[in-house]
């Protein structure tokens, strides 16, 4: 099970969510006209990307099991959350 101190520290979520984005920003251009989600793994840089939040996920969870990860859209980057990968 993920720790979920990461989501109660709001300095450590707004850092996770920050340094996501920034890997969100510089992979951006890869994904244009490309519809899904995207999971970033922001310690490692690493993402995923799938159809569906389901997909993406699976994928995510297969290299990070139970560890928080940033899910976006890359058609809607506002479309955004941090969960734990189930």
């Amino acid at each position: 099970m993920a720790d979920t101190a990461l989501y109660k520290d709001k300095k450590a979520r707004q850092a996770f969510i920050a340094q996501s984005k920034e890997i969100f920003e510089g992979i951006k251009g890869k994904l244009e006209g490309q519809e899904g989600v995207v999971a970033i793994e922001p310690a490692s840089g690493e993402y995923f990307v799938g159809k569906t939040l389901g997909a993406t996920n699976d994928a995510a969870f297969a290299r990070y099991p139970d560890n928080w990860v940033y899910f976006v859209r890359p058609d809607d980057p506002e479309a955004a959350i941090m969960l734990v990968t189930w």
